[in-house]
């Protein structure tokens, strides 16, 4: 329900005051300013109601005020706010490592350290494994984002606007492809299989002994929500397990439920040695987690991992009451189901459009890839995939329409030709589809 144009007036003079305070650099993707959320809808300064697809780029999942969090947040906030676990400890902290030791893909022994950011997580995921091998190589893919500290930019393969003008970076970092059916040079057929065999050849180049790291979106998140080729995961499985590699899964944005599964790699089975989590984690609060095995979180001396506001009591209070709504799978199921609807609503697109390239995703991580149509190649080469051409001005078109009609959308991918649809997990099924209407209508008038 919109009550004004967006953004409305009132968000229009906030917007008057950020730009006299805060940098350039701060981007943002929807000028308006809101004042209660909760249940999908975000509700503005000037009183207009916005479905929401984004969850705060996957935070809200269960919520932007879901009451199991908001009234564990009230009642440690009551009681003290900070102490620095490092310093002096409380049992929160505590809770949340014992959660995710059980809940973390194997059974074998798990320790887990809380940060506040996913970089945050990913970068100490580096650290530990550094520490535990001895070797300083990391190893990551085509389309990663693992976050802005200087080192987990260095893993991001997006330039722009991520790294630009910002480096140099770390070295030790080696990129290999990432199996990306849609656009794999070999077809979707051999995209896993050439893929390994690609970075195979990585690590023979660079010497697989001296590589600590292996770390992996088992769904990518900004490169475009990429869902690889199966059988690529267990390949990366056995390839780290062969050179004692640590295998790192990045879950900071597909983690917590997103997809369906608890963890996105459970999807192919496999068992990371580390597992980053943030984003969902808190519930909206800041919080973020390495969990893995104990014998490589263990490899780190006293003093070695932490942070002043790391494991912050208060979030630790949001986790618990994120982790206590996912306890009993309904809202798995519920991410599942959302998965359904918006497949059935988006799909048949791909069949009518050829600006629609692919319609991808798990549970309620889905995204549309957005490309100009090509001629007809009158003598196609049978063992090349042609590479659709990216259209970002397009994805853009579509995020910008829902936008005026009051739908919350991003845009991501490396070409910045996808849109991404991020639902809370507790979206009503009506305002769901009346969101994907909203869209499918700006798709073909985009298109």
């Amino acid at each position: 329900m919109l009550r004004t144009a967006l953004p409305g007036p009132r968000s229009r003079r906030l917007q008057q005051r950020r730009d006299a305070a805060l940098p350039h650099g701060l981007g943002v993707t929807l000028p308006v300013f809101v004042d209660r959320a909760g249940g999908g809808v975000l509700v503005d300064v000037d009183g207009n109601h916005l479905i929401d697809l984004a969850s705060g780029i996957a935070v809200t999942s269960v919520g932007a005020s879901a009451p199991a969090v908001v009234s564990r947040v009230r009642e440690q906030a009551g009681r003290f706010t900070h102490t620095c676990f490092l310093v002096t400890e409380y049992d929160g902290y505590v809770e949340v490592a014992e959660r995710l030791n059980a809940l973390t893909p194997g059974d074998h022994p798990k320790r887990t350290a809380l940060f506040s950011t996913g970089a945050e997580a990913v970068e100490n995921a580096v650290k530990i494994a550094r520490a535990a091998t001895g070797r300083p190589g990391v190893v990551v893919f085509d389309h990663a984002y693992h976050g802005r500290s200087m080192m987990t930019l260095a893993m991001t393969a997006k330039e722009v606007p991520y790294k630009s003008g910002f480096g140099p970076f770390p070295g030790e970092v080696h990129r290999a492809p990432y199996a990306y059916p849609l656009r794999w040079p070999g077809g979707p057929g051999d995209c896993a299989e050439q893929a390994l065999a690609a970075l195979r050849e990585l690590l023979d180049r660079v010497g697989a002994d001296t590589v600590a790291a292996l770390v992996v979106e088992p769904l990518q998140g900004e490169g475009g929500f990429v869902v690889p080729a199966p059988g690529f995961l267990p390949g990366l499985e056995r390839i780290a397990r062969e050179h004692g590699i640590v295998l790192v899964a990045d879950e900071v944005q597909a983690g917590m439920g997103r997809t369906g599964t608890l963890f996105a790699c459970e999807h192919e089975g496999i068992v990371p040695d580390l597992v980053c989590t943030a984003k969902a984690l808190g519930g909206g609060l800041p919080l973020a987690a390495v969990t893995g095995r104990a014998e490589l979180m263990d490899a780190v001396g006293p003093g070695g991992l932490g942070g002043t506001y790391a494991g912050n009591p208060v979030a630790c209070a949001a986790a618990l009451g994120v982790l206590e709504m996912l306890a009993d799978g309904t809202l798995l199921q519920r991410a599942r189901r959302i998965e359904g609807i918006v497949r059935d609503r988006l799909e048949p697109l791909a069949d009518e459009l050829v600006t629609v390239a692919e319609v991808r995703g798990r549970g309620a991580m889905m995204a549309v890839e957005f490309v100009r149509p090509h001629s007809p190649d009158p003598d196609p080469d049978p063992d090349t995939n042609p590479d659709p051409d990216p259209d970002p001005d397009l994805a853009r078109a579509v995020a910008a329409r829902c936008h005026a009609e009051g739908v919350v959308t991003l845009v991501c991918g490396t070409y910045g030709n996808v849109v991404r649809l991020l639902p809370p997990l507790v979206i009503p099924e009506d305002l769901l589809r009346e969101g994907l209407d909203v869209l499918v209508a700006a798709i073909r008038s985009a298109s």
